[in-house]
């Protein structure tokens, strides 16, 4: 029988790491806007010994950021507004409320990409950065990374249209007082609330814990 560390004693590090898993192959299924692989492995089991050969599809997304606007002076927040295809069937409709949103690009640290989509998709300039967290938004079957900023901005008049047409963006920036947008996350409504994806809801509840220090 396995043994397990006592629940009060033991650390967040998994049992396994990445030398757990053999690669066995790595099938490119579809390259188009994002990437797909077909991956053969096996991989170490808890019970001992090793699984058998299966395979796994992958959709190759690399790191990304995202970036809530906050204008601490008058306590205001700005969020995006923009066509998502993943929404088609959302309730509410495919145009979703978010936080700023971008892919790393070669040789870009994670504050310039910070940066340069705050600027495509705000208009504004933006310095000063807090650091909210990073984490994988479906590791079961995507790759990509998310890491998420707060950027701290002055929002008065910063409403109105951005985005890059070559890359057939069409983004409306929106901006709502802080008070509001918490009171309609925290409404629960369970035909599915203006704001339902992971980076927004994880940096307004962020900003929520964190706004007497901004």
């Amino acid at each position: 029988m396995t043994e397990f560390k006592d629940p009060a004693s033991a650390d967040l590090s998994p049992q396994f790491s990445g030398g757990a898993v053999e690669i066995i192959e790595r099938t490119p299924v579809f390259e188009g806007f994002f990437k797909m692989l077909r991956v053969r492995l096996r991989h170490r089991l808890y019970r001992g010994g090793w699984s058998r050969e299966f395979e796994r599809e992958l959709f190759v997304r690399g790191a990304a950021v995202g970036v809530l606007l906050y204008d601490p002076a008058r306590e205001l927040v700005g969020l995006t507004e923009q066509f998502r295809i993943g929404a088609l069937d959302r309730p509410g409709g495919p145009w979703c409320l978010e936080v700023v949103a971008g892919m790393l690009e070669a040789d870009e640290s994670l504050q310039d990409v910070a940066r340069r989509e705050v600027y495509e998709e705000s208009g504004l300039q933006v310095d000063e950065l807090h650091f909210i967290h990073t984490y994988m938004p479906s590791p079961g079957g995507s790759a990509e990374r998310l890491t998420l900023f707060c950027a701290l901005a002055d929002l008065r008049d910063a409403e109105g249209v951005f985005g890059l047409p070559e890359e057939d963006e069409d983004i409306r920036l929106r901006v709502f007082p802080l008070d509001t947008v918490l009171d309609v996350m925290a409404s629960g409504d369970p035909l599915g609330s203006p704001i339902d994806n992971a980076a927004t809801l994880i940096s307004l509840q962020w900003l929520q814990l964190n706004r007497a220090k901004l």
